[in-house]
């Protein structure tokens, strides 16, 4: 696995997460990997190189001779990006890999040579700490061993599921959107804390911490948490006061209501492609 060769098309904040994952997990080294960048992008370069990864910009460069593809450029620019990699796929290799939202596995296939083995992702951005939730559909000829892979690398940023395709935009509604609806409550909260007289700093950091630990607390015990809420509730308490005012406020609604507003916007971002 050491030897396992990685080309990164798009060289921004999730390809060197996922850069620094795959070396810090051990499943390749800096110096395997070729990550690929339009010159007016040569300070992304210059992060990756200062990784110890090669650079070039030249997309098939860093297609060529990879084991593993990924193409972390904006959907815009993905049916370029393909076109440049379209002489250096085969079926035997590389495994293409895409990050790219709304660019569904039917057109990364219909872009590119037939047979080749083609595997969408939907990540999220605390990758870059190491603690992404991202899952993966395979296209239709990507093997068994391609999704082992996949999830291996995906899991050395965070954890990793394979669903169907048919999942991806319901993903993207609630993990891949949910840290934006997570920074939102988090900000209310310390706003909270400040309003009652708290320094901002020590709002905001209490703030995080609590949402960190109760996540924390959610995927250590296996306790539902609406189980956890009541262990924290005791009769005629402050925090039942508190949960009583979210209800008012109609905080599940509006939650529930924002993943399904963006998961039928990446629909309709699927539709369009």
């Amino acid at each position: 696995m050491t030897a396992l060769r990685i080309g990164f098309v798009g060289a921004g904040n999730m390809a060197q997460a996922l850069a620094k994952g795959f070396i810090s997990a051990g499943i390749t080294q800096a110096g395997r990997i070729v990550a690929s960048s339009p010159e007016v992008d040569q300070h992304l370069l210059q992060q990756m190189s200062e990784m110890g990864c090669d650079t070039t910009y030249n997309n098939k460069e860093a297609a060529y001779d990879s084991d593993v593809t990924i193409v972390c450029v904006k959907p815009a620019v993905v049916s370029r990006v393909l076109h440049d990699l379209k002489s250096c796929v085969t079926p035997s290799r590389p495994l293409v890999t895409s990050v790219a939202l709304g660019v569904t596995l039917a057109s990364l296939e219909g872009a590119l040579p037939p047979l080749a083995r083609v595997v969408r992702v939907m990540p999220n951005t605390p990758a870059l700490v190491m603690m992404g939730a991202s899952v993966f559909a395979r296209g239709a000829h990507a093997t068994d061993q391609d999704a082992q892979l996949t999830h291996r690398l995906l899991s050395s940023v965070g954890v990793c599921d394979e669903v169907p395709e048919t999942c991806l935009d319901a993903v993207t509604g609630l993990s891949g959107a949910g840290p934006a609806y997570m920074y939102v409550v988090m900000e209310a909260l310390a706003d909270g804390g400040v309003k009652m007289g708290l320094p901002r700093h020590l709002a905001l950091k209490l703030a995080a911490h609590t949402m960190m630990g109760s996540a924390k607390m959610v995927l250590t015990t296996g306790k539902h948490p609406g189980q956890l809420k009541d262990d924290v509730c005791s009769p005629g308490g402050c925090s039942i006061q508190g949960v009583h005012a979210l209800e008012r406020g109609r905080l599940r609604c509006a939650l529930m209501n924002a993943v399904h507003d963006a998961t039928l916007t990446s629909r309709e971002t699927d539709a369009a492609k």
